[in-house]
């Protein structure tokens, strides 16, 4: 991303917070590329058949967070954490829905690699956010680490700018975590 790119999004996302209207329609071209890569990455951890599709998910995210006045993005970086939230979000919830309807499953294995998580089915969608949530009430910030990291496609550096805390700081916990995700989500095979 350019340089100046960087600063105008920051400025738009200022007049977007300060209730500027077409702060929305300024900032979809500076960010679409971005989001976009967020939502590709995303993608990469889904089944290869998935009923959404990455535009679709783009611009349901990009609606949910300028549609929402309470929202206050401190910094380029911020927005696009919340972004992968937000997508990985309404992930979880098209998988619940899809869960809904079919009422079976069964535990088996999510593979688990340094950056990718490999989810095949719906209930492997629902089984990682439900490590999440375990995750979460055990420690928020580890939590929000993985969800930076893997869903949010996020460097370390970037990581600990977004939770600002240092480094060396997000590098162990990323080590903690991994062991702690790949127990958790061995399932019954293991």
């Amino acid at each position: 991303m350019v340089e100046c790119n960087r600063a105008e999004i920051t400025r738009i996302l200022t007049q977007l917070r300060d209730g500027d209207e077409q702060a929305a329609e300024r900032l979809l071209p500076l960010v679409y590329d971005r989001l976009r890569d967020i939502a590709r990455r995303q993608f990469r951890n889904e089944r290869r058949n998935h009923t959404l599709q990455p535009t679709a998910l783009v611009h349901q995210a990009y609606l949910e967070m300028v549609g929402h006045e309470a929202l206050d993005y401190q910094a380029r970086t911020h927005f696009f954490a919340t972004a992968a939230k937000i997508m990985r979000q309404l992930l979880v919830d098209h998988a619940r829905s899809k869960m809904r309807r079919k009422r079976e499953g069964s535990h088996r294995r999510v593979p688990l690699h340094d950056d990718v998580l490999t989810l095949e089915r719906d209930e492997d969608v629902l089984r990682v956010e439900d490590a999440l949530e375990k995750l979460g009430a055990i420690d928020p910030r580890q939590a929000s680490i993985v969800e930076l990291r893997f869903f949010g496609g996020l460097t370390v550096e970037e990581v600990a700018a977004v939770l600002k805390v240092s480094k060396r700081t997000v590098e162990a916990e990323w080590t903690m975590i991994r062991a702690w995700l790949r127990k958790e989500l061995a399932g019954d095979d293991e």
